[in-house]
Formats: C-alpha cells, sequence, structure tokens
C-alpha cells in the first residue's frame, strides 16, 4: 500500500503529526506511559521524516501526560455511562476511540475537527458505525443538530489542547450551550494560567509561530461563575505525582505558578432532566 504524502505546505497536518509521533515512540518503550499501537501503524502509512520533529523530551512527556489523563477520565465516564455520546472536540489525528470507546459498543464516539484535518483523518482511519467524523469548527451549530438525535443519552465533551486558543467569551459559550442542550453532560478540558498564556506566546512570539494563546484560568473553580449548573468535578496536574520520565523538568513541581500553571479540568453542566 503506497504511503500517504503530506503537501510541503501543510503546517497544519504537520503540527498534528508531533503528538501522533510521540504517541509513536513511546508505544516501543518497556513500559509506556500509553499503549497505542494504532499510532505505530499509522506513523508507518505516512510518508513524513518524523526525525525532523523538534519536540523536546520532556514536551513529549507532558503531552504523552495529558494524554493518558484524558484517557483515564474517558475510560471513566464510559464505565458509568457505557451508552454515553463522547465529542472529542479538536481530535487531530489522536486514536483514543481505539484506546477507550472500543470496547463499549453501546458507545457513539464523533471526532470534530477542521475540514483540512478531518479530510486527512479520513485517508488514514475509516468511520464505522460507532465512531463518526464532524468536520467543522466547534462553532458551527450544525455538529449540534447532528449530535442532538442522541439527546437524552449521557453526554461527554472532551476538549484536549483546544481551548486555550480560544477567548474566555468563545470558551464561556460553549459551556453555556453545551450545558443548555445537553443539561447532565460533563466536559473535560485543559487550560493555562494567564502567567502560563503569557509565558507561552512569548515562547511563539520567538518561534515566529503565528497562533497566539488567548484564555487563561486562575483556578478550576473560576468557571462555575459562567452559570448555574456548571460544577467542578476534579482536576488534575501534572506534578500531582512524581513522573521520572520528566527529569530535571520535575523541579518545576517546587515552584507553585508553574506547578499549577496547567490543569485539566472536569466539569458537569447542568442536571439532567431524565
Amino acid at each position: 500500500m503506497p504511503k500517504i504524502k503530506l503537501r510541503s505546505d501543510n503546517a497544519v497536518a504537520e503540527t498534528l503529526l508531533l503528538a501522533l509521533y510521540a504517541r509513536a515512540l513511546q508505544a516501543r518503550q518497556p513500559d509506556p506511559l500509553i499503549r497505542d499501537e494504532v499510532a505505530v501503524a499509522l506513523v508507518e502509512q505516512i510518508d513524513y521524516d518524523f526525525a525532523r520533529s523538534k519536540m523536546h523530551h520532556h514536551d513529549q512527556i507532558f503531552t504523552l501526560m495529558r494524554v493518558a489523563e484524558f484517557d483515564r477520565r474517558a475510560r471513566d465516564f464510559l464505565a458509568r455511562h457505557p451508552q454515553a455520546v463522547v465529542v472529542h472536540i479538536g481530535c487531530g489525528l489522536d486514536t483514543r476511540f481505539e484506546r477507550v470507546a472500543a470496547a463499549y459498543e453501546a458507545a457513539t464516539w464523533y471526532d470534530l475537527d477542521l475540514p483540512e484535518v478531518i479530510a486527512l483523518r479520513r485517508q488514514l482511519i475509516a468511520e464505522g458505525e460507532r465512531r463518526r467524523y464532524l468536520a467543522c469548527s466547534v462553532f458551527d451549530g450544525a455538529w449540534l443538530e447532528e449530535v442532538s438525535v442522541h439527546a437524552g443519552r449521557p453526554f461527554l465533551f472532551l476538549a484536549e489542547g483546544v481551548f486555550p486558543y480560544f477567548t474566555e467569551a468563545q470558551v464561556k459559550g460553549l459551556f453555556l450551550t453545551f450545558m443548555a442542550r445537553f443539561p447532565g453532560a460533563e466536559l473535560v478540558c485543559d487550560a493555562m494560567s494567564p502567567l502560563m498564556v503569557r509565558m507561552n506566546n512569548l515562547q511563539l512570539r520567538v518561534m515566529r509561530v503565528g497562533a497566539r494563546l488567548h484564555w487563561g484560568l486562575r483556578r478550576g473553580l473560576d468557571a462555575e461563575s459562567w452559570g448555574a449548573g456548571i460544577r467542578l468535578l476534579g482536576e488534575w496536574f501534572y506534578f500531582d505525582r512524581p513522573e521520572p520520565r520528566l527529569g530535571a523538568a520535575s523541579l518545576m513541581r517546587y515552584l507553585p505558578p508553574l506547578a499549577k500553571g496547567v490543569g485539566i479540568y472536569q466539569y458537569r453542566l447542568g442536571e439532567a432532566t431524565t
């Protein structure tokens, strides 16, 4: 089978490949943070010089720790609600459905991303009856109508590495929309403190990357003020438990503004009506 060749100007796809490559490399380790054999197979299908990756080792580990925590929370939700509907916002080339949801035959999974990303996904991973693709912006209301056919079932929204690029008004709007359309749904997202947003934007400017971060969250509880019914269920930070793979980067745990600067937050959005 011929390999899929990326256009040299496909910067979006190349960005997505970094996380994919990190998962594939980790799968080959004797004691991996996550097991993702599908990522290994995908890397082998793509005609791309992955050795060009400039991702530092500790950044790879941070990425994998984030992936593992999102997996854990999705798996826990499906264990509680085997007939759930999961919407993975900004899915990129992630293979969370295979890692987490394949065993839950009653669950329905949606992978949502921009049309150019979904076009690449379709070349690599086929849709199925239980896993479907939504090729649009998360702010495009059409996808909400599509998934609303499952209204009344438990909903889980996953937004990994996405919300910091939106404004606070946009993130708040999504929280309130999900709560109104799917009361009782849960949402898992990651967020940076305002300090970390500024630090990351400085790094992006130095690297001459056009993207900028906008939304910062001081405390997970702050989002509860956006609307009655929004409740923080749990939060996780990179240095909650020692991770020897981080090496010298583990010293950040002794600097509170950095140790708690990036977290993963889980919310319930209102109460189910049934």
